[in-house]
């Protein structure tokens, strides 16, 4: 179901980043997050989920950086910063998120369903706040999508806590 017109948090969840710079896969999701904004959202804020997992700087800076000074958004942006794992993206952006009519999770096609799954395992009662985000467009990430497929299917196959 889609819902617009109410407040939105879009959800983008980081992927290992090396480097100060946005590496390829965040590149796209946060491309892939401004398209899922509502135009007619009275409030969207953009949420950029993700730790010092592979670099110095953490996952959520680098991409608000790109998502500012590349892309041009001016927008209102929150992060989680401290998150290492989906799990703990979820967990993080919970606070950030809660007070928000709408919310759509942003990441490639089977590591947002994994993100939203762990929300209905943790907060169920947000989670029915959920609707899907423009994460696919035909063409995109062609060569990438099969490769994302098998890691996202092996992972979800993982027993996870909660």
């Amino acid at each position: 179901m889609r819902r617009t017109g109410g407040s939105e948090a879009v959800i983008v969840l980081g992927y290992r980043n090396r480097s100060i710079k946005a590496n390829y896969l965040n590149r796209y999701r946060v491309r892939a997050g401004l398209r899922s904004r509502d135009p007619h959202a009275k409030r969207s804020v953009l949420v950029l989920c993700g730790g010092t997992v592979a670099g110095d700087v953490s996952e959520a800076e680098v991409m608000a950086r790109y998502a500012r000074y590349q892309l041009g958004y001016n927008g209102p942006i929150r992060l989680d910063r401290k998150s290492t794992s989906t799990w703990e993206n979820i967990e993080n952006v919970i606070p950030l998120v809660e007070d928000m009519d709408t919310l759509k999770i942003v990441s490639n096609s089977l590591h947002a369903e994994k993100g939203r799954a762990y929300l209905w395992r943790q907060r169920p009662d947000i989670a029915v706040r959920l609707v899907r985000a423009e994460e696919h467009r035909f063409g995109e990430l062609a060569l990438l999508k099969p490769v994302l497929a098998v890691i996202g299917l092996n992972r979800l196959g993982r027993p996870r806590r909660g």
